[in-house]
């Protein structure tokens, strides 16, 4: 049974109206070069997208928050959606242009967000050992799951974009749970028996479902997640490879997959069964990639980026372009505008204490 467990708030420029400069506390407050930086030309320059409008004329920034995860609006390329560490949900409706803060979440940390591709208006938020609903734009939410021990956390959450009734959501006990009615009654599906920190759903097939745990590596489902195979042994030639950081799949190329690991960065062309290793700048063993992304509409066009660089590579990874962050921070996540693969952003995370 549903139960509502956040009303409404104020107008979010009557609260960011009391806030400084920039939101956050401690430590945060001392970045002033965080959050989220948007390039119009592929990363050749960036100009952060900060802007958080007030009624006092003052307006907030998003300068002082660190980024958790980002995510774009399957059916909206202007709406983007940041999850913070310890500061709550934060959306753009305008290609990151201008930013509010969803009512009703207060200063939660947010580990995953996922947009209905069929209703833009709702979306589900992982905070601690609850997934979040919300059916209005988050002016309010609804707990749809909660794990009764309040140490498991919902790590990670991930629509089927065929379906989008079912959801999916993977634990720190290492379940992958469905749900497919919306939230209304779930089941598990799989017990990998490892904290899973990311769900990912195949762009081209979505009965193809990745699971990634911590230190178990990767599982895969062909079947909507009724039977899983664990891709260990394709990964074994590769040392640190089930240090993970960051996965992506070609929407241009079924099969596709970029892997980003302690090893360094890796690719399969089927699906996960075999794997190769790219060649970096700077050499493997030195760099420490935090997100990867591919143009969705040229699967050798790819990009990565670690705590003090931006890479572009525009053959499948045989050469490099090397461009320094705009922020003293470290680069975290990264997506490209499917509209406009010109247009990519940068999240930038830094630790709060």
């Amino acid at each position: 049974m549903l139960k509502k467990i956040f009303l409404a708030g104020a107008p979010i420029w009557l609260v960011l109206s009391l806030s400084a400069c920039s939101l956050g506390g401690g430590q945060a407050n001392q970045a002033v070069d965080a959050g989220i930086f948007k390039s119009v030309n592929k990363g050749e320059t960036w100009q952060q997208t900060a802007l958080i409008p007030t009624v006092t004329g003052r307006p907030g920034s998003l300068g002082a928050v660190s980024v958790n995860t980002f995510v774009m609006d399957p059916s909206d390329h202007n709406g983007l959606y940041l999850g913070s560490v310890g500061q709550g949900l934060f959306y753009s409706y305008d290609g990151a242009a201008s930013w509010q803060m969803a009512a009703g979440l207060g200063n939660a940390t947010i580990r995953s967000v996922a947009v209905d591709p069929q209703y833009k208006c709702t979306l589900y938020a992982a905070v601690g050992n609850r997934l979040l609903q919300s059916t209005d734009c988050s002016r309010s939410w609804s707990q749809v799951y909660y794990d009764s021990d309040p140490k498991i956390a919902v790590n990670t959450v991930a629509i089927d974009y065929g379906q989008s009734a079912k959801i999916y959501i993977g634990t720190a006990r290492g379940e992958v749970v469905r749900s497919q009615d919306r939230g209304q009654s779930w089941a598990t599906i799989a017990r990998l028996d490892n904290n899973i920190i990311r769900l990912l759903i195949d762009p081209v097939d979505s009965k193809i479902i990745f699971a990634v745990t911590e230190k178990k590596g990767i599982h895969r489902s062909r079947d909507g997640g009724q039977n899983w195979t664990d891709l260990s042994n394709g990964l074994k030639d590769f040392p640190d490879s089930r240090d993970f950081k960051d996965m992506v799949i070609s929407p241009a190329k079924p099969g596709l997959i970029y892997l980003a690991t302690g090893f360094g960065l890796i690719r399969s062309s089927d699906w996960g069964d075999t794997w190769e290793s790219i060649e970096l700048i700077p050499p493997d063993k030195k760099a420490s990639i935090n997100g990867i992304a591919v143009n969705p509409k040229d699967p050798q066009e790819i990009y990565y980026v670690t705590n003090t660089a931006f890479l572009r590579s525009t053959d499948g990874g045989a050469s490099w372009i090397t461009k320094r962050l705009p922020t003293s921070k470290n680069g975290w996540r990264l997506a490209i505008d499917p509209e406009n693969p010109n247009v990519v952003y940068l999240a930038v995370w830094f630790p709060v204490k």
